[in-house]
Order: structure tokens, then sequence, then C-alpha cells
């Protein structure tokens, strides 16, 4: 049994075969998905999916290359929407450098008030960095994070980062990118922080594993990140499976 953290079913890319993809992902053992809405659109469909689907839930949130397209009225509804039952986390969240959409000042804004939102409503957060990574540290520190913790989501950092996020209450989540040859940062991350720590995601359609690198990711993938950290770590993909998704449970409060 697998849990996806992190995946995007409400993408564009599924339009037309959201329901063959969801099968593939149940046949392979893929139990549970927890599909990201970072935008009004995405969102919503993220609703629509939980709302479909008993075994899917949502974390929902504000991206942060699309920060300066967020308004008040966006937030009040993210918090409306943290007390539906399937809602299990806010997120994505963080900061980005690499894309320059949106200003960073506009971006560290946005994501201290939705660090504070989560507190309010008592959610986990999913962080989304991208070339930011000591602010994002600094930001999760100054914003008494821990309070609420979540997910470093398709984690690319230092042993070293990875532990202090760790001890910010934070669980480390490797997508793709793991199988990738030349990843030595993330292999690196999985044979050294403790599986108790570790969850699994594909975040797809996008950072598709290795052999399918090219083409369009999908939920079933998990497996093939989960086989990767199994090798890396020396024990069974029943054991990364297993510990993977009480981790996931227990951090989404969901009941089995």
């Amino acid at each position: 049994m697998f849990i996806d953290t992190h995946v995007h079913l409400n993408a564009d890319q599924y339009e037309e075969d959201v329901e063959e993809v969801i099968e593939r992902a149940l046949e392979a053992g893929v139990s549970k998905m927890v599909v990201i809405g970072f935008d009004r659109k995405t969102i919503r469909k993220a609703m629509e999916l939980t709302e479909r689907y008993p075994f899917i839930y949502a974390v929902v949130g504000w991206h942060p290359v699309d920060a300066v397209d967020c308004t008040e009225e966006d937030l009040e509804w993210i918090e409306s929407l943290a007390a539906h039952p399937k809602v299990v986390g806010i997120g994505e969240m963080g900061l980005d450098y690499y894309w320059d959409k949106s200003p960073k000042e506009v971006q560290q804004k946005l994501f201290r008030r939705q660090i504070q939102l989560a507190k309010k409503v008592n959610l986990p957060i999913v962080i989304h960095n991208r070339d930011a990574t000591a602010d994002v540290v600094r930001i999760l520190k100054e914003e008494e994070a821990e309070q609420v913790g979540g997910i470093m989501h398709c984690f690319s950092g230092s042993v070293e980062i990875a532990k202090e996020c760790i001890t910010m209450n934070f669980l480390i989540s490797l997508g793709g990118p793991v199988t990738f040859k030349n990843a030595k940062g993330p292999k690196q991350v999985a044979k050294e922080i403790p599986l108790n720590k570790l969850l699994i995601e594909t975040d797809a359609p996008y950072l598709t594993p290795h052999p399918h690198r090219g083409k369009r990711n999908e939920p079933v993938y998990v497996t093939l990140v989960a086989e990767e950290i199994a090798k890396l770590k020396e024990v069974s993909i029943e054991e990364v499976a297993s510990i993977t998704t009480e981790n996931a449970l227990k951090l989404f409060k969901i009941d089995e």
C-alpha cells in the first residue's frame, strides 16, 4: 500500500483520462492520493476530486510563483475550505526564486500569511522551495511553523538541511528525482534520513521518474520512487511502503 502525498490530478494534462490514471494507480497498490490545489482553478478541481473519490484528499493553498494574484478573498476562501473533512493540509506554499513572476517580498509576505492561516486552522503545511532555501528555513523558524509541521515537498537540498527541517517538525518527501542517475543529493538524503521521517510523492504530471523520464508522470509511478528508496536503504519495498504510508496517515490525520 502506497500513498502519493503530492499529485496534481487537477492539472490540464489529465483532462482526457483522469479515471484511467487513477485506476492504474489503484491497481499498483496506491491506495490514497493527496491532490494539491495551488490557485483558484486547481483548488476547485482538487475539491471536486475529493467529492468523487473516497481515497482522494486535498491540500489547498497558494503557489509562490503566483503570489501576485492572491487576494484577501482567496485567503478567506482557503481558510473556509480548511474546515472540509477531506482537506488535510495547507499549501503548496513557500518561495520560488527561479521564476520571476512574483517579487520576493510579495512571495515572502504570502508565505507568512499562509503559515499563520495554517496555525489558525491547525493543519500541516506543504512547502515548495526553489532556489530559496535560506529564506524558506528562516521564515519557517520566525513564524514558528513547527507548531503545525508539515512536508518539505520534492526535497532537493542537503542532508544537513533535511535534518534541520526535521527538527522543525517537518517530514522530507522524495519524488521522481531520487531515481535520476545524477541525483546525488536526493539519493544521499534517501540513504541517511530515517524512514520514519520520509514520505513519497510523484508531483505528477511533472518530474517523471526513471525510466519514464520525458513522459507525463502519473501517481502509479510513486512505486518507482519507493523502489529506489528501498534499494538505497537496502530494505524491502514493503517496508518503505508501510512506513511512509504510516507517516502520511499520521501527519494528515487520516483514519484508516
